[in-house]
């Protein structure tokens, strides 16, 4: 048996959040290689592309989150296997990845430059990429993003609209989800409610 191990920062979110659903709900075995913050500067300049996550397959270490997204989704049955679904999975991946980039080029700005380019993220960019997801979601048919079913599309976008929503980003108000594209959080809802990632979760706070 293929053996896995998945390495991501020690927190329950970010670009390795959505691998490690998949794996749980495919019930795939795989080591949860946890890095603490603290560890991290030690540790980039071995990581392929000194960046996080990166899964190791039977000793071989890959990176890019999306990359690892579909591999693992493959594992799991969380990927489409036509083609066609397969790229509106990916599109809606690369673009959650987009937000993302363009918010964590922001972290270490000064508190004023911060401020303005998160200003502009939110009213911009952010508002346009949200609008364009629900419209994806709505063609799709307005529960699940490709292959009316749950795709590690929906994983990525479950992990996005939680850390928008969350309040841990300054200057980039919590209910802009909710605002302009509230068929995102219906989705959310549905991801989160289901018995899979409830049980997830459940046993993340018990440990």
């Amino acid at each position: 048996m293929t053996k896995l191990k998945l390495s991501y920062f020690d927190f329950d979110g970010g670009r390795g959040e959505p691998a490690r659903l998949a794996l749980h709900i495919g019930g795939i075995p795989f080591e949860d290689h946890r890095i603490s913050t603290k560890d991290w500067p030690q540790l980039r300049d071995r990581t392929p592309f000194q960046a996080l996550p990166t899964l190791t397959v039977d000793g071989k270490e890959v990176a890019q989150s999306n990359s690892i997204n579909r591999y693992v989704g493959k594992l799991a049955d969380l990927y489409p296997k036509d083609d066609w679904q397969a790229l509106l999975c990916d599109e809606v991946m690369d673009a959650a990845e987009d937000i993302g980039t363009r918010i964590g080029n922001t972290i270490d700005l000064p508190a004023d430059a911060k401020k303005k380019a998160r200003e502009e993220l939110a009213a911009g960019l952010i508002t346009r990429y949200l609008e364009q997801l629900q419209a994806r979601l709505k063609a799709a048919g307005g529960e699940y993003f490709a292959d009316k079913r749950l795709t590690v599309a929906d994983l990525k976008i479950f992990m996005l609209v939680r850390w928008l929503r969350s309040g841990a980003l300054d200057h980039i108000p919590k209910d802009l989800v909710d605002r302009v594209a509230p068929l995102l959080v219906k989705h959310f809802e549905r991801v989160a409610g289901r018995p899979e990632v409830v049980k997830y979760y459940e046993r993340r706070k018990a440990a």
